[in-house]
């Protein structure tokens, strides 16, 4: 037989490492600093959060961190809080049907541990200390080679600070395709002021590390017209009309606010949450 026709033999199926298939679960998850975000930022008003402060340096690419005065995390669930499907939100699959909170899969944390160098600090109300740990690939790390990979007492307040470094520093082609810091800074300030509207009551900051101001500053207590006033200025703020209303055979409520006739924008802002959640939908603008 000629080798023009030799038979062409399947590859053998094999069984992917755990860590490819993480990695690749991580990419579908976290494909940009502003998705990384908005996971952390659901999971400090899942904790209770009435103050929220984001840092960022070259995008998020560098480092990507969110502060906030939520319930923190018990110290003995930092061993597992970075591995895949661990979650406080539920424990049997019908708990699904009544679920108030964002988070529910246990796959935020895993996910951005498996894209970059992660680090927790968390302190409860009724803890003497904070605890500081770090993580890699789900798993708990030294923080120094060489060191016990075991949460570390620290000061702190009450509350938690994650940190993410170096996001994609194992996804080169990732890296390499946002290279534009600029462009990834303004994506998480939209998320973050986007939430903080939505969220009224509670306050946000976020700025570039080692800036000597903060970009978005709310506050607590703060009206949602002052929020938007504060992020998009006076003017529009002044302009907007208030919408309700209420379908009892669909069993659904709307509220929000547009901009009446007279105000004259170059640029359409469109701003949704459904169940509370940020959609960013084309069709539907």
């Amino acid at each position: 037989m000629s080798l023009d026709h030799a038979p062409i033999r399947p590859a053998p199926i094999r069984k992917l490492d755990e860590v490819v298939v993480n990695r690749i679960a991580a990419g579908e998850i976290i494909n940009r600093p502003s998705n990384a975000l908005k996971e952390l930022i659901e999971n400090s008003l899942d904790a209770g959060a009435t103050s929220i402060s984001i840092t960022v340096k070259d995008g998020g690419m560098k480092i990507l961190q969110i502060q906030d005065n939520g319930h923190g995390i018990r110290t003995d669930d930092l061993p597992i809080v970075c591995e895949r499907f661990t979650t406080s939100k539920l424990k049997v699959y019908e708990d699904l049907s009544h679920i108030q909170t964002y988070g529910f899969r246990g796959e935020a944390l895993a996910s951005i541990s498996h894209v970059s160098h992660l680090s927790i600090a968390t302190k409860q109300a009724d803890s003497d200390c904070a605890y500081k740990a770090c993580y890699a690939d789900g798993k708990l790390v030294p923080a120094k080679p060489g060191g016990s990979s075991d949460p570390v007492p620290c000061a702190g307040n009450n509350g938690t600070v994650i940190t993410a470094e170096d996001l994609f520093y194992n996804i080169l082609s990732r890296k390499a395709a946002l290279k534009n810091t600029r462009d990834e800074y303004n994506r998480i300030f939209e998320v973050a002021s986007r939430y903080a509207i939505h969220n009224s009551g509670i306050a946000f900051t976020c700025r570039k590390a080692g800036a000597p101001k903060v970009d978005l500053n709310t506050s607590v207590g703060a009206s949602t017209i002052t929020n938007i006033r504060q992020i998009f200025g006076s003017k529009i703020g002044s302009s907007l009309v208030e919408i309700k209303d209420t379908d009892a055979d669909l069993d659904i409520e709307f509220s929000g606010h547009v901009s009446s006739a007279a105000h004259e924008m170059h640029k359409s802002v469109f701003l949704l949450f459904i169940n509370h959640r940020l959609v960013d939908h084309t069709p539907i603008r």
